[in-house]
């Protein structure tokens, strides 16, 4: 009998034989429960605080010596009651509520970040849910049980290698206050940001400036004398920042990756680079240049010096493992050097999100030559690196990341975060904006770069524009091609996007049913009140009209559905913002006829 006595004590505390398992009481989302397989000498506590109306649960552990932590998992279950969608940054483009056998999530410091929001088909938060973990990996399940329509959540902590240590704390925030989604996404990611004593830099007012891009145009085939005539129409049309993209460094045409890592200037195609540049400057442009940060191809000079240092390699190329030391130094020291050479005053870090493992190489050579194991806490040890050392060169260094790498923890290291490539998509462009908005803080939020065919109407195109307004437009257009009346639009909406920055950029911003891809959006700040109608036969919900208020029609159609709370009056203007008549606005619904990605003024 006495033999059985330590598992039975085991057992009753939480402890088994197959691992150990522990459970709290929340008031929101009833019993969460801890699971480890293999605790080992690690112990674990769970405790429920309230917030306000919202609670958060601690999770704190703790071991007697420096070890690797084990995997845990903490799962929780809610009733669906009015709860129609799940909004993610990775979810976010249809907000799919699906089975709990088919989501998952992974976020870290380089992908994406773990808050989650089921809502209703009115835009009305039902329950988010936050982890304060942004840094590490943290994969998560979020779905719909089948059996008695359940909502399930699960995040697991820990999955792949590690750095020892002694103790961990993590916390969960769940809100479910029947408040517009948008806010409550908002505050889970600002308190995200707290938890994790985070402090993302200020992105400087050049940040919010239009800017043109290379890419789409240009693709590789990009040359010094074809950027300068480019940036005489940029300029001519208020833009005030240049991004060359991929091409500078090779003279290969074939869009792949082979040629990269040694970023080398190309000769044939900028024969003095600092020249260049320097022209650039003049015209009254910055200038910013695009680097692949993990990639090094097989056909550089350096791909053999790397030898042995890489995370994966595919057909074309390598991707750094940034847990040696002397890979954070090689890429820190070119960073630092061609922006003294050439005089950039930033740098559009591409493909961070590729620091990535399936098969870990490191686990295989027991970790041998580098200095630290777990590869998102390397990322973040070169991110620091390479943002301080060029903030001492330029003390308002222009740094962009894509979406994909957007969380809180990365926010630390860049100041313009681009939506994820949609060439030619305005409600897919539109989409990734507003979902950059809610999650992005201060940092400037900007479109992934414009394109349309020279073809379409100014009014066709104007809507890939408007589609973008509430975040920092980027232009790839060969603009010296364009249409004249291409160019008096982009010059128009260029002008509007300046003169309302602070409302379209910096104020109160509300984005409606991301589940049909935002098809309103509305900002407003103390002295005026912006919405954007992107669905014809939306109806524009104006409320009572107490200050100079601009209607947007980028509906594809003529004349919005609007319901005003009071009469009032209308100055209606085209597209290229020429004012075309006033008409009279009655209390309640009314159609204003406002033209083709026109505008309104109500007063």
């Amino acid at each position: 009998m006495k033999r059985f006595i330590v598992p039975l004590l085991i057992l009753l505390s939480g402890w088994s034989v197959f691992g150990m398992s522990k459970t709290v009481d929340t008031g929101l989302v009833g019993p969460v429960s801890l699971d480890c397989a293999n605790p080992g000498d690690w112990s674990f506590d769970m405790s429920v605080d309230r917030v306000g109306d919202k609670e958060v649960l601690t999770v704190r552990m703790t071991a007697p010596t420096a070890q690797m932590p084990p995997q845990f998992d903490l799962s929780f279950s809610a009733p669906q009651v009015d709860v129609h969608h799940l909004w993610s940054g990775q979810n976010a483009d249809r907000c799919q509520l699906k089975p709990d056998w088919g989501v998952n999530f992974r976020t870290n410091l380089s992908v994406e970040l773990p808050v989650y929001a089921f809502i209703n088909n009115n835009s009305t938060n039902r329950l988010t849910v936050a982890s304060s973990e942004c840094l590490r990996e943290v994969n998560a399940l979020m779905g719909l049980r089948e059996e008695g329509c359940v909502l399930k959540g699960r995040f697991n902590y820990f999955q792949g290698p590690q750095t020892p240590i002694d103790s961990y704390e993590t916390k969960v925030i769940f809100d479910a206050r029947p408040v517009f989604f948008g806010d409550a996404v908002r505050e889970a990611v600002a308190w995200m940001t707290e938890e994790s004593d985070i402090e993302p830099v200020k992105a400087p007012d050049a940040a919010f400036d239009p800017l043109y891009s290379s890419w789409y145009q240009f693709h590789q085939n990009v040359t010094d004398k074809g950027l300068e005539k480019e940036c005489f129409e940029a300029t001519r049309l208020g833009m005030k920042t240049l991004i060359v993209d991929d091409g500078w460094q090779t003279d290969d045409n074939n869009r792949g990756y082979a040629f990269t890592g040694d970023w080398e200037v190309s000769k044939n195609r900028f024969p003095d680079m600092a020249a260049h540049v320097a022209k650039v400057h003049d015209m009254g442009m910055k200038y910013m240049l695009w680097y692949s940060v993990p990639f090094v191809g097989k056909k550089s000079k350096n791909f053999e010096r790397f030898n042995g240092k890489y995370i994966w390699v595919d057909h074309e190329k390598g991707a750094l493992d940034p847990r040696f030391p002397e890979v954070r130094e090689f890429l820190v020291n070119m960073f630092e050097d061609h922006m003294l050479r050439y005089g950039y005053d930033g740098y559009k870090l591409d493909f961070i999100d590729s620091f990535n493992t399936g098969n870990d190489p490191a686990i295989a050579e027991n970790f041998a030559g580098r200095d630290i194991k777990s590869l998102p806490e390397a990322v973040n040890v070169l991110m620091r690196e390479i943002y301080s050392r060029l903030k001492k060169i330029k003390p308002e260094v222009l740094i962009e990341f894509r979406q994909g790498y957007i969380g809180p923890a990365i926010r630390q290291y860049g100041n313009m975060m681009r939506a994820s490539d949609c060439p030619g998509d305005m409600q897919g462009n539109r989409t990734r904006i507003a979902n950059l908005r809610l999650t992005s803080g201060n940092t400037a939020v900007h479109a992934d770069m414009l394109e349309w065919n020279v073809a379409d109407s100014p009014e066709d195109a104007a809507r890939a524009i408007l589609s973008a307004l509430f975040g920092v437009v980027q232009y790839s257009m060969m603009l010296s091609e364009l249409p004249d009346e291409h160019k008096r639009m982009i010059k128009h909406w260029l002008d509007f996007s300046q003169e309302h920055r602070n409302t379209l950029l910096h104020s109160d911003f509300r984005p409606y049913h991301p589940e049909a891809g935002y098809p309103v959006i509305e900002a407003e700040a103390a002295n005026e009140h912006i919405m954007a109608v992107y669905q014809d036969n939306t109806v524009a919900d104006l409320g009572k009209i107490s200050k100079p208020t601009y209607l947007i029609n980028a509906s594809g159609k003529e004349g919005v559905a609007a319901d005003l709370s009071n009469a009032g009056s209308a100055d209606i203007y085209n597209v290229y913002g020429e004012k075309t008549g006033r008409v009279k606005l009655t209390k309640g619904l009314q159609r204003i006829a406002i033209p083709s990605s026109g505008y309104a003024v109500i007063k």
